[in-house]
């Protein structure tokens, strides 16, 4: 899944290229290569689909060239991940009925490539016997308030294989406290696993009937078909998202307690709590700066910028092109989404 406008990133993810398509931490690969790197160990390349937003495709084409084109589904208005996950579905239950499914989002870290691999194939294994759904947990490691939980109830014959207790968005930061030290819930991390029957059988129950009116006794549906198809009536789908539109709609759904690190690189307060911390505290993320008297702070510059701070406690200092953000760290998502709001009706969409 790689069609998020990441505005919670601002300025230095940006609509016209978010935060997938860029090169964050200055590895050399953006999170959406990240992503597709951990898969392709997995498995062929020709079983992968990126599902993005049709302004974005070219981004898709130009990091991902040896993708085939067809395996680019490309939307024509933005319907939150349930319905992304319902084309991505039909597509491969076309393709291959009998496959099993797993969904990734771009935008996260995950640490430990052998872990990653082993419990993929594990529950693999397990949605190809079981007409179920899988959700990927880890430990958490802090009272997090800005992630979900999931609540894991009896244990399966499979290792680390839970029943789901209950699921819980984004809690208050004391009840995010509790569950942690309850040992009970893990962090969501949007991985999610099926076979593709299931899938597509639970995401029925769910949206309203619009792919399946393509599909007519005895016709084969081109791609041209089909394409034209999703750009005529995808915007019929509802904006739901599959934790909150699916999983927690939906019965049999089961939670993997997962051995690989893992990490949200959604928000600015995400990344900060993620990555390793210099003096005082700090996170300065492929850039230069001079820190003085300063802590708790995430600072990110473009390259050949140089910051020079002095007396800073609990902020973001982000640069990126013409756009300069400077605001307390705390849980900054809310705030940057009003200020982007601000920002486009004071200023236009260039700087968006």
């Amino acid at each position: 899944m790689a069609g998020g406008r990441g505005r919670r990133l601002w300025p230095c993810s940006r609509e016209q290229k978010p935060k997938q398509f860029i090169d964050f931490f200055g590895t050399g690969r953006t999170q959406l290569q990240q992503a597709y790197d951990h898969l392709i160990r997995l498995i062929p390349r020709t079983n992968i689909y990126v599902s993005t937003q049709v302004e974005y495709a070219h981004w898709v084409s130009e990091q991902l060239p040896e993708l085939p084109s067809e395996n680019i589904l490309a939307e024509p208005v933005a319907r939150n991940t349930a319905p992304s996950v319902a084309w991505a579905a039909y597509r491969i239950s076309h393709v291959c009925p009998d496959a099993r499914v797993i969904i990734i989002p771009s935008d996260q870290a995950v640490i430990g490539d052998d872990a990653f691999r082993r419990d993929v194939l594990n529950c693999l294994d397990f949605v190809g016997k079981k007409d179920c759904l899988i959700a990927m947990g880890v430990k958490p490691t802090r009272p997090e308030p800005g992630y979900g939980y999931i609540q894991m109830g009896e244990e399966t014959e499979t290792e680390g294989l839970y029943r789901v207790q209950s699921f819980t968005e984004k809690p208050e930061r004391d009840f995010a406290r509790i569950f942690v030290e309850s040992g009970e819930f893990l962090w969501n991390t949007g991985i999610f696993l099926a076979n593709v029957k299931h899938l597509v059988h639970s995401l029925r129950r769910i949206l309203p009937v619009v792919l399946r009116l393509i599909d007519k006794e005895d016709m084969v549906v081109t791609m041209e078909q089909e394409l034209a198809f999703v750009k005529e009536n995808f915007s019929k789908f509802p904006n739901l998202s599959m934790d909150n539109g699916v999983l927690e709609k939906s019965h049999g759904v089961y939670v993997m307690r997962s051995g690989f690190g893992w990490a949200d690189m959604g928000t600015w307060h995400s990344i900060y709590e993620s990555e390793q911390k210099g003096d005082g505290d700090n996170v300065v993320i492929d850039s230069e700066a001079i820190l003085e008297n300063c802590r708790d702070n995430i600072i990110k510059m473009p390259k050949g910028h140089l910051a020079v701070i002095n007396g800073l406690e609990g902020y973001i200092v982000a640069e990126s092109g013409d756009a300069l953000l400077i605001c307390k760290k705390g849980d900054s998502s809310a705030l940057i989404r009003k200020y982007v709001n601000e920002v486009r009706l004071k200023y236009g969409e260039e700087f968006v």
